[in-house]
């Protein structure tokens, strides 16, 4: 083993994996976590939604031999399955032919994650709460089972979540930035129950109900159910302060999703036992004090709407992984390589998650919304190595997401001026394209 000693902060799914990769590279590794180990618990039903793991998550887990185990417990969504309100279908493929994101469950997820870890050689404390840290002496403060203590070691590494004991640390330090934005709306998770033993709705799909100021999403279990998240503004004419009795709750589901309502027979149970959760973005740096560095949502924390939340903190254990190879185990200097290239990506997906939302809740049904991405996905067939569409760029490749947002937005313009062509509807698909990927370098040049 390396003399040097790590804590890092938080089990969860990036907790984990950034343990495992440190472990590897045969540092003396310790984990403190503030939750009862999930292993030994019951599920905690209710309070997360079901994840999408892809490109970047599932290359950060090939680097550490996990992708076979965990390929086991996904289910692969090839396209967005809208529903309008009269239950008519559209289908949106992700992506090319063969390209697919996965549906995962979170506890499945972190168990296994847990358990590398832990193979790996690291030290787990659980009901250990990070209470405060000494950065420029790697000391964290816990509050645990057996009282307070201290642990001294030579690096401390943050990736205890949105609401991260070491990031309100380094808060308190001199010249720290830091941002929480909270959506006005808020989500519910409800069950989609299997029909005859068999899926309810096609299993190669991720569900939507878009319907503009509120929306219902499913995604497929190994148990052939579906876990159904429902989003609604906390507050207003159609939101969760208003929805108080039985029959405002299926009135709603009736009016709304009523060609699901049939596979939802523990509805009502379930909306009134499970809790409404926030949905925050988190902005700070830096991300590294002293001998601290934070990862994950402790230093980024999106909202869900782009699948990249997971990823992008996979892909943050892979890149330090990578810092520290370039910079031979020299902690402070792959620390700050980390942050410098890391940060403008972190605000990229977050202002993209962002906007996904308003595209999922208001636009994936809507007429003009389906012809430019079938405009796109022509573009893209004919020209693949120069119109690849920003979803593919975010979601099928390790491209760096401020560079994927900066020519989505140079394709966004493009796009809108192709929309404004005089009989677009009728004549999309005999139109000359190739002036249009002449727009695109010049413009992606010029940005």
């Amino acid at each position: 083993m390396k003399k040097e000693s790590i804590v890092v902060l938080g089990a969860g799914l990036v907790g984990s994996l950034m343990a495992t990769y440190l472990a590897r590279r045969q540092y003396q590794v310790q984990m403190f976590e503030k939750r009862p180990d999930i292993r030994s618990s019951e599920n905690d039903s209710g309070r997360s939604i079901n994840l999408a793991l892809s490109h970047r998550g599932l290359k950060a887990l090939n680097q550490v031999g996990l992708l076979s185990e965990i390929s086991k417990i996904c289910l692969p969504m090839r396209g967005r399955m809208m529903h309008d309100v009269k239950g008519a279908l559209t289908f949106q493929p992700y992506g090319k032919e063969g390209q697919f994101i996965n549906s995962v469950s979170r506890n499945h997820l972190n168990t296994i994650l847990m358990n590398a870890a832990e193979t790996s050689g690291v030290r787990m404390h659980f009901q250990e709460e990070c209470l405060a840290a000494e950065p420029d002496h790697s000391i964290t403060h816990l509050a645990g089972p057996q009282g307070t203590h201290q642990v001294r070691s030579d690096y401390i590494l943050g990736a205890d979540g949105a609401y991260s004991g070491l990031r309100e640390a380094l808060r308190k330090t001199d010249r720290f930035d830091f941002s929480q934005y909270y959506l006005p709306h808020g989500y519910k998770e409800l069950t989609i129950t299997p029909s005859a033993g068999k899926f309810a709705l096609d299993p190669e799909a991720l569900h939507i109900w878009p319907r503009e100021q509120y929306m219902l999403i499913a995604l497929p279990n190994l148990d052939k159910s579906f876990t159904c998240t429902l989003f609604l503004p906390f507050e207003g004419a159609c939101s969760f302060e208003n929805l108080v009795t039985e029959k405002q709750v299926s009135d709603l589901f009736e009016q709304s999703f009523g060609d699901v309502v049939e596979f939802m027979p523990d509805l009502l149970n379930e909306f009134f036992e499970h809790p409404t959760s926030s949905m925050v973005t988190i902005r700070c740096a830096p991300w590294i004090k002293g001998k601290a560095c934070l990862v994950g949502d402790a230093s980024h924390a999106i909202v869900p709407f782009y699948g990249q939340g997971m990823n992008a903190g996979f892909e943050d254990c892979r890149l330090l992984d990578a810092a520290l190879d370039e910079y031979q185990d020299d902690f402070l200097k792959a620390f700050g390589a980390f942050q410098k290239k890391r940060i403008p990506d972190a605000n990229a997906i977050a202002e993209l998650a962002l906007q996904n939302f308003i595209e999922m809740r208001d636009l994936v049904a809507d007429e003009e919304f389906l012809l430019r991405k079938k405009i796109e996905r022509r573009l893209n067939k004919l020209y693949p190595d120069q119109w690849v569409p920003l979803y593919s760029r975010v979601t099928f490749s390790d491209e760096r997401y401020s560079n994927a947002q900066r020519l989505g937005k140079v394709q966004r313009s493009i796009m809108d001026k192709v929309m404004r062509e005089p009989n677009i509807h009728s004549d999309w698909e005999t139109m000359d394209l190739s002036g249009i990927i002449g727009d695109l370098k010049k413009q992606a040049d010029l940005t």
